[in-house]
Protein backbone atom coordinates (compact mmCIF):
# COMPACT_ATOMS: atom_id res chain seq x y z
CA UNK A 1 0.00 0.00 0.00
CA UNK A 2 1.15 3.28 -0.85
CA UNK A 3 0.83 6.10 1.00
CA UNK A 4 2.24 10.04 1.54
CA UNK A 5 1.69 12.79 3.90
CA UNK A 6 0.12 16.14 3.09
CA UNK A 7 -0.34 19.43 5.48
CA UNK A 8 -3.89 21.07 5.29
CA UNK A 9 -5.21 23.67 7.54
CA UNK A 10 -9.09 24.52 8.28
CA UNK A 11 -11.25 26.98 6.55
CA UNK A 12 -14.37 28.35 8.32
CA UNK A 13 -15.61 30.62 5.31
CA UNK A 14 -17.00 28.78 1.72
CA UNK A 15 -18.35 30.11 -1.47
CA UNK A 16 -16.48 30.74 -5.01
CA UNK A 17 -14.88 34.16 -3.69
CA UNK A 18 -13.29 32.98 -0.69
CA UNK A 19 -12.22 29.90 -2.97
CA UNK A 20 -10.71 32.77 -5.62
CA UNK A 21 -8.89 34.61 -2.97
CA UNK A 22 -7.42 31.19 -1.45
CA UNK A 23 -6.15 30.41 -5.44
CA UNK A 24 -4.67 33.81 -5.80
CA UNK A 25 -3.05 33.48 -2.16
CA UNK A 26 -1.51 30.27 -3.21
CA UNK A 27 -3.63 27.88 -1.96
CA UNK A 28 -6.38 24.82 -2.79
CA UNK A 29 -9.80 24.91 -1.22
CA UNK A 30 -10.70 21.36 -0.16
CA UNK A 31 -12.92 19.41 1.59
CA UNK A 32 -12.56 15.83 4.11
CA UNK A 33 -15.45 14.13 4.54
CA UNK A 34 -16.12 10.52 5.90
CA UNK A 35 -17.82 7.87 7.68
CA UNK A 36 -19.16 9.34 11.37
CA UNK A 37 -17.32 12.71 10.19
CA UNK A 38 -19.16 16.44 9.22
CA UNK A 39 -17.77 17.53 5.74
CA UNK A 40 -14.46 19.70 7.23
CA UNK A 41 -13.56 22.75 4.82
CA UNK A 42 -9.93 22.92 3.84
CA UNK A 43 -6.72 25.05 2.40
CA UNK A 44 -3.74 23.33 1.03
CA UNK A 45 -0.36 24.81 -0.40
CA UNK A 46 -0.37 24.69 -4.27
CA UNK A 47 2.98 23.93 -4.61
CA UNK A 48 3.23 21.44 -1.87
CA UNK A 49 -0.46 19.48 -3.61
CA UNK A 50 1.03 19.64 -6.92
CA UNK A 51 4.67 18.19 -6.13
CA UNK A 52 2.53 15.43 -4.39
CA UNK A 53 0.57 14.81 -7.11
CA UNK A 54 3.43 14.25 -9.81
CA UNK A 55 5.11 11.44 -7.61
CA UNK A 56 2.00 9.21 -6.88
CA UNK A 57 -0.68 7.81 -8.07
CA UNK A 58 -3.71 9.76 -6.29
CA UNK A 59 -6.69 6.86 -6.90
CA UNK A 60 -4.83 4.81 -4.90
CA UNK A 61 -2.26 6.47 -2.40
CA UNK A 62 -3.37 6.76 0.99
CA UNK A 63 -2.45 10.61 2.21
CA UNK A 64 -2.02 11.06 5.97
CA UNK A 65 -3.23 13.95 6.26
CA UNK A 66 -2.42 16.60 9.06
CA UNK A 67 -5.14 19.09 9.38
CA UNK A 68 -3.75 21.59 12.53
CA UNK A 69 -1.59 18.98 13.89
CA UNK A 70 -4.82 16.24 14.12
CA UNK A 71 -4.11 13.03 11.53
CA UNK A 72 -6.69 11.65 8.94
CA UNK A 73 -5.49 8.97 6.54
CA UNK A 74 -7.69 9.58 3.54
CA UNK A 75 -7.78 9.34 0.07
CA UNK A 76 -8.01 11.62 -3.27
CA UNK A 77 -11.62 10.86 -4.24
CA UNK A 78 -11.84 14.12 -6.93
CA UNK A 79 -9.64 16.57 -8.09
CA UNK A 80 -11.35 19.39 -9.76
CA UNK A 81 -8.76 21.44 -12.47
CA UNK A 82 -9.16 24.32 -14.84
CA UNK A 83 -10.50 23.21 -18.43
CA UNK A 84 -7.78 25.14 -20.20
CA UNK A 85 -4.62 26.20 -17.44
CA UNK A 86 -4.32 22.88 -15.91
CA UNK A 87 -5.40 24.94 -12.45
CA UNK A 88 -6.40 22.82 -9.67
CA UNK A 89 -9.61 23.91 -8.64
CA UNK A 90 -10.95 22.43 -5.81
CA UNK A 91 -9.80 18.62 -4.19
CA UNK A 92 -12.09 16.23 -2.08
CA UNK A 93 -10.36 13.93 0.31
CA UNK A 94 -12.35 10.87 2.07
CA UNK A 95 -11.40 9.93 5.46
CA UNK A 96 -10.55 5.84 5.75
CA UNK A 97 -11.96 3.94 8.62
CA UNK A 98 -10.18 0.49 9.48
CA UNK A 99 -12.32 -2.61 8.58
CA UNK A 100 -14.74 -0.47 6.14
CA UNK A 101 -13.88 -1.39 2.69
CA UNK A 102 -13.48 1.59 -0.06
CA UNK A 103 -13.53 1.20 -3.71
CA UNK A 104 -10.18 2.66 -5.29
CA UNK A 105 -8.86 2.00 -8.94
CA UNK A 106 -5.59 0.49 -9.43
CA UNK A 107 -2.88 0.78 -12.31
CA UNK A 108 -2.43 -2.71 -14.33
CA UNK A 109 0.70 -2.97 -15.13
CA UNK A 110 2.09 -5.90 -18.01
CA UNK A 111 5.36 -7.71 -17.33
CA UNK A 112 7.40 -9.22 -20.43
CA UNK A 113 7.43 -9.60 -23.50
CA UNK A 114 4.29 -12.05 -25.72
CA UNK A 115 5.74 -14.77 -27.39
CA UNK A 116 3.68 -13.97 -30.50
CA UNK A 117 5.19 -10.31 -30.21
CA UNK A 118 9.01 -11.35 -29.71
CA UNK A 119 8.40 -14.60 -32.61
CA UNK A 120 5.68 -13.85 -34.77
CA UNK A 121 6.13 -9.69 -35.10
CA UNK A 122 2.75 -9.18 -33.43
CA UNK A 123 1.13 -6.28 -31.75
CA UNK A 124 0.14 -6.21 -28.04
CA UNK A 125 -2.85 -4.28 -27.51
CA UNK A 126 -3.82 -3.16 -23.56
CA UNK A 127 -7.35 -2.60 -23.58
CA UNK A 128 -7.70 -1.93 -19.79
CA UNK A 129 -5.24 0.24 -17.56
CA UNK A 130 -6.80 0.58 -14.33
CA UNK A 131 -8.90 -2.32 -12.33
CA UNK A 132 -12.21 -1.06 -10.30
CA UNK A 133 -11.86 -2.96 -6.76
CA UNK A 134 -13.27 -2.96 -3.33
CA UNK A 135 -10.49 -3.58 -0.49
CA UNK A 136 -9.78 -2.47 2.80
CA UNK A 137 -8.06 0.36 3.40
CA UNK A 138 -5.08 -1.23 5.37
CA UNK A 139 -4.39 -3.64 1.91
CA UNK A 140 -4.78 -1.21 -0.88
CA UNK A 141 -2.63 -2.83 -3.88
CA UNK A 142 -0.22 0.03 -5.51
CA UNK A 143 -1.18 -2.00 -9.01
CA UNK A 144 -1.86 -5.23 -10.13
CA UNK A 145 0.63 -7.48 -12.59
CA UNK A 146 -0.66 -9.45 -15.41
CA UNK A 147 2.46 -11.66 -17.24
CA UNK A 148 1.51 -11.75 -20.73
CA UNK A 149 5.06 -13.76 -21.83
CA UNK A 150 2.90 -17.10 -22.83
CA UNK A 151 0.23 -14.93 -24.94
CA UNK A 152 0.83 -16.29 -28.82
CA UNK A 153 -1.23 -14.38 -31.50
CA UNK A 154 -4.96 -14.12 -30.94
CA UNK A 155 -4.56 -14.88 -27.21
CA UNK A 156 -6.17 -12.11 -24.43
CA UNK A 157 -6.69 -11.82 -21.12
CA UNK A 158 -9.41 -11.20 -19.31
CA UNK A 159 -10.47 -9.92 -16.13
CA UNK A 160 -10.74 -13.35 -14.71
CA UNK A 161 -7.89 -14.49 -15.45
CA UNK A 162 -5.77 -12.12 -12.80
CA UNK A 163 -4.40 -13.41 -9.90
CA UNK A 164 -4.96 -10.67 -7.14
CA UNK A 165 -4.23 -10.15 -3.41
CA UNK A 166 -6.57 -12.30 -0.83
CA UNK A 167 -9.39 -9.58 0.03
CA UNK A 168 -9.40 -7.39 -3.13
CA UNK A 169 -12.59 -7.79 -4.98
CA UNK A 170 -12.85 -7.11 -8.25
CA UNK A 171 -15.90 -4.47 -9.47
CA UNK A 172 -15.34 -4.29 -13.24
CA UNK A 173 -16.66 -7.05 -15.49
CA UNK A 174 -15.26 -10.47 -15.27
CA UNK A 175 -15.46 -11.08 -19.03
CA UNK A 176 -13.81 -7.76 -19.70
CA UNK A 177 -10.51 -7.73 -21.65
CA UNK A 178 -6.97 -6.49 -20.45
CA UNK A 179 -4.92 -7.28 -23.10
CA UNK A 180 -4.45 -8.65 -26.42
CA UNK A 181 -1.65 -9.87 -29.01
CA UNK A 182 -3.18 -9.36 -32.38
CA UNK A 183 -1.49 -10.51 -36.11
CA UNK A 184 0.83 -7.77 -37.61
CA UNK A 185 -0.86 -5.98 -40.05
CA UNK A 186 -0.28 -6.58 -43.44
CA UNK A 187 2.08 -5.32 -46.27
CA UNK A 188 0.08 -5.29 -49.63
CA UNK A 189 2.82 -5.18 -52.74
CA UNK A 190 1.65 -4.82 -55.88
CA UNK A 191 3.41 -7.48 -58.07
CA UNK A 192 4.56 -6.32 -61.41
CA UNK A 193 3.03 -8.91 -64.45
CA UNK A 194 5.26 -10.39 -66.85
CA UNK A 195 5.61 -10.00 -70.45
CA UNK A 196 4.27 -13.02 -71.09
CA UNK A 197 0.74 -12.35 -69.13
CA UNK A 198 1.10 -8.34 -70.83
CA UNK A 199 0.57 -9.83 -74.22
CA UNK A 200 -1.90 -12.39 -72.62
CA UNK A 201 -4.30 -10.04 -71.24
CA UNK A 202 -3.90 -7.16 -74.68
CA UNK A 203 -7.04 -5.45 -75.98
CA UNK A 204 -8.83 -8.53 -77.62
CA UNK A 205 -9.43 -8.03 -81.65
CA UNK A 206 -12.89 -6.58 -82.16
CA UNK A 207 -14.76 -8.55 -84.71
CA UNK A 208 -17.60 -6.85 -85.98
CA UNK A 209 -20.62 -8.35 -88.41
CA UNK A 210 -20.48 -7.60 -91.61
CA UNK A 211 -23.13 -4.93 -92.78
CA UNK A 212 -25.11 -6.35 -96.34
CA UNK A 213 -24.13 -4.01 -98.99
CA UNK A 214 -20.48 -4.49 -97.65
CA UNK A 215 -20.97 -8.52 -98.32
CA UNK A 216 -22.39 -7.45 -101.93
CA UNK A 217 -19.43 -5.55 -102.67
CA UNK A 218 -17.37 -8.83 -101.93
CA UNK A 219 -19.02 -11.28 -103.64
CA UNK A 220 -18.31 -8.93 -106.95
Amino acid sequence: MASAQLSATTRDNGGKGVARKLRIAGRVPAIVYGHGREPQALSIDTRELERLLDRISAESTVIDLDIGGKPARTLIREIQRHPFKRQILHVDFQELVAGEKISVSIPIVLIGVPDGVRMDGGILDQTMRELEIEVDPSNIPNHVEVDVTKLTIGSSVHVRDMTLPEGVEVLDDEDASVCVVSAPRAVIEETPVAEGEAEAVAEPEVIRAKKPDEEESSEK
